[in-house]
């Protein structure tokens, strides 16, 4: 796997994905009145199988018509794409980020989150559910973006997560934590009050550094108290026994696989049974401490999305060095391969999953992250079709959100345009071309820059 990794560093040159972008004629990329795109292989999101020549007619930010192109009329005035043979695809969906606090959280605010989207949506990824550390700002952008993206990936969010006093989770300096279940209820509901479209707790002690685990006191209260609101509850998980307490309490999905012990067919059937989700393995937060240097620091499709300061930073001797220091750095390609075979066992047994990457904090970076995840998601030994379903209309469906992640008439126009079929080869998705929210086109990570002058990432 490692030599697969690293290969991965140099898709610029190997996949084409710097081409130039296709020429258009019509309306300016800002105008997000009509468009007909044409001449394409579709991959819908459902998990159906592609389909050859394709066409579909975007107005307004909606898709108003899919078929075949030899049967698409072009409405006047509209602006007509001709892609040639690229690959047209929903935007991806990131179903475990973390908004506005790499920075942290004296940083954080409407400006810090609307950054992050923009580069998510740079990377194709066209909403995220951010689990269980915004405050306000999170919400204020997410109501103003409901009809107005303005080049940003869509945010669903948890808002706080609920947090056991002294034990592992949230971020220092949040109010998010509880030491009884009727606080842990009282944060639920203020969340719901905010209109959260989820609710999340932690149930994980770090590797035993920290000696309390929350009370299953708790985390039932805060997963009936979730749905007493009518709201899924998510949980942070990492030890077998505790995630299957979990599941027997109802909870409706993890935000990260068990990674201490192979799954068996009981704890599989016990989810089958409750309908339990794996809504995020998180495989590449996994492998971002599995290797002292990371491998994608030269990669351009990496760095144009990141300051030149931070790839110095995982550049250096002292990172390696410090990665190399952890203590618990000798588990983490075990805790990596264990997540990646349990990921296969629920998908062979028939248990709903999606994509996330727990991306927004420390070393994992929004964005580029969610193409590592697919990668894994395939080395771990998903086809391309699966993991992409999973990215796309899997998490649309946890979400309950009807309106995104398939390509069909009525949907959001939120899509990728890529250069080559990441049904063949599951790295093609860095081949971006171009990307649509709402039906206008964003700027790629292709024409993305971070902290440098524009030219200066070529």
């Amino acid at each position: 796997m490692k030599k697969h990794l690293i290969g991965a560093a140099v898709a610029c040159a190997l996949l084409g994905a710097c081409a130039a972008p296709t020429a258009v004629s019509g309306p300016s990329h800002g105008d997000a009145g009509t468009t007909v795109l044409r001449h394409f292989t579709l991959f819908d999101g459902t998990g159906a199988a592609p389909r050859q020549d394709a066409a579909l007619v975007m107005s307004h930010g909606v898709i108003t018509w899919v078929g075949a192109a030899s049967a698409v009329k072009v409405p006047s005035g509209a602006r007509v794409v001709d892609l040639g043979g690229k690959f047209v695809m929903p935007g991806l969906i990131d179903s475990h980020v973390h908004l506005g606090v790499d920075k942290g959280l004296a940083n954080y605010s409407v400006d810090a989150v609307e950054a992050q989207l923009k580069l998510y949506a740079a990377y194709g990824v066209t909403a995220v559910l951010s689990l269980g550390t915004d405050q306000d700002a999170a919400f204020e952008v997410r109501r103003a973006q409901r009809e107005h993206p303005n080049g940003m990936a869509r945010v669903y969010t948890t808002g706080l997560g609920v947090v056991y006093d002294g034990g592992y989770g949230g971020l220092a300096g949040l109010p998010q934590r509880a030491r009884t279940p009727e606080e842990a209820r009282a944060l639920v509901d203020a969340q719901a009050a905010k209109g959260a479209d989820a609710i999340k707790l932690w149930m994980d002690d770090g590797f035993g550094d920290i000696p309390k685990l929350m009370p299953y006191s708790m985390s039932s209260a805060v997963i009936s108290e979730a749905h007493a609101k009518g709201l899924k509850a998510v949980a942070h998980v990492y030890y077998r026994d505790s995630a299957r307490e979990l599941v027997d309490e109802g909870l409706d999905a993890f935000a990260h696989e068990v990674r201490d012990f192979p799954l068996d067919d009981a704890f599989l059937a016990a989810m089958k049974q409750h309908h339990t989700w794996q809504l995020a393995a998180t495989l590449s937060r996994e492998a971002s401490f599995a290797y002292p240097k990371l491998p994608f620091t030269d990669d351009p499709f990496f760095y144009r999305g990141v300051s030149p300061d931070v790839r110095a930073r995982l550049n250096s001797p002292a990172f390696e060095e410090k990665a190399k220091a952890d203590p618990h750095f000798p588990m983490y390609y075990g805790v990596l391969r264990t997540a990646m075979e349990n990921l296969v066992r629920e998908a062979k047994a028939g248990i709903p999953y999606g994509m996330g990457t727990d991306s927004g904090l420390g070393q994992r970076f929004p964005g580029y992250f969610a193409h590592w995840e697919l990668e894994l998601m395939v080395d771990a030994g998903l086809t391309p079709l699966e993991a992409l379903t999973a990215a796309t209309g899997s998490n649309a469906k946890f979400l309950g959100a009807a309106d995104i992640g398939t390509i069909a008439q009525g949907k959001r126009a939120d899509l990728m345009v890529l250069e080559k079929s990441p049904l063949d080869s599951i790295r093609n998705t860095r081949t971006i071309s171009q990307v649509y929210v709402a039906g206008s086109p964003a700027p790629t990570i292709w024409q993305t820059c971070v902290a440098r002058q524009a030219g200066a990432c070529d």
